[in-house]
Order: C-alpha cells, then structure tokens, then sequence
C-alpha cells in the first residue's frame, strides 16, 4: 500500500515538530507589554519611520501558533493606545491590528505548515497589510503620502520573523532533565 500522501514531495523539508511547555497568560500579555514598550521608544526619525512594528509582529505569531489565546481585544487596545501614543488618527492602529489578527486567523494552520522562509513571505504579506490598511485611513484623512521608507518596516518585520520566533519560544522550552543521563 503506497501511503506517500503522508510524506511532504521530494525535495521539500518539513518544518521541525518541537514539543513546548504550555502557555501561561502572563507570558503572553509580558510579551505583548515588552512590544508595546519596543515600539515606543523614541528613536531618531529615520530609524522611527523604517522600525518594524513589534506589536503587530508579537500579535501575528500569537495567533499564528496560539489562536485560541489572543483575541481580538488586546489587539484593538494595543491598537488604540498606540494610535494615542504616536498621535495619529483615533483607530487606525486598531483597524489594521483587526485586520491583522483576521488574516493571522484566516492563515495561521497554513503558516505553521511551512518552513521559515514560506512563513516570512506570509508575514511580510498580513504586515503590509496592515499597513496598507493605516496608509488608507491616513490618506483618507488628508494625510501626505509618507514617503518612499513607508513599507521598509513591513520587510524589516518580516526579516525579524524568525529572530521573534526563536525569542518568544526560549522560555517555553522544556529544559533539559539533569537525572536523565
């Protein structure tokens, strides 16, 4: 019986299962704090203007690999507290975090099938998202065109995926049993 449906085609690579400690709520809303804080800190205004956006970032991988702990409303409240913090248009945040989580949700079993690289090109796609969606409302608004940098932090964000995969996992990794020999 051939059963080679069960086997990813010939020259792919599956991505590693690892077993993880469960997540506690404290963890996620420390590292969700932890992003809040990244994204305000005042930096020089081209490195503000290229910066990814850690929150949405920290909010992706959350529902990516976590659906059913992160909801919409810490989203919408990191959202509004960041459209107060930079002092932009009241929601905007909000709305593309919203939008953010729904195609985080709408792709999170696809993402966690692909390797690293697959799983990049789908975060770049849900970040420019979400910034397409702010760039909207701003024009909208009356608002400038923000420049040729303004989809930098998307690509920057995506390039930190697997820095922020690999960080957030640190702790909820199973440590080493010392008496197993």
């Amino acid at each position: 019986m051939n059963l080679g449906w069960l086997h990813p085609p010939a020259g792919t690579k599956a991505p590693p299962q690892e077993i993880l400690l469960p997540v506690r709520g404290w963890y996620i809303a420390l590292t969700l704090l932890t992003a809040l804080v990244i994204d305000l800190l005042a930096l020089p205004a081209l490195i503000q203007q290229v910066r990814p956006d850690f929150i949405a970032l920290t909010l992706v991988y959350w529902v990516v690999y976590h659906p059913r702990r992160v909801g919409f409303l810490p989203a919408w409240v990191l959202g509004l507290t960041m459209d107060v913090a930079d002092g932009s248009l009241f929601g905007q945040h909000a709305l593309a975090y919203a939008v953010l989580m729904y195609l985080a949700i709408l792709f999170h079993r696809r993402i966690v099938m692909f390797g690293m690289r697959q799983q990049v090109l789908h975060v770049l796609a849900i970040l420019l998202a979400s910034q397409v969606i702010m760039l909207g409302v701003r024009l909208m608004a009356g608002a400038e065109f923000p420049g040729p940098l303004y989809f930098l932090s998307s690509l920057f964000g995506a390039a930190l995926w697997p820095v922020l995969f690999n960080v957030i996992r640190i702790p909820l990794r199973p440590r080493a049993d010392p008496d197993a020999a």
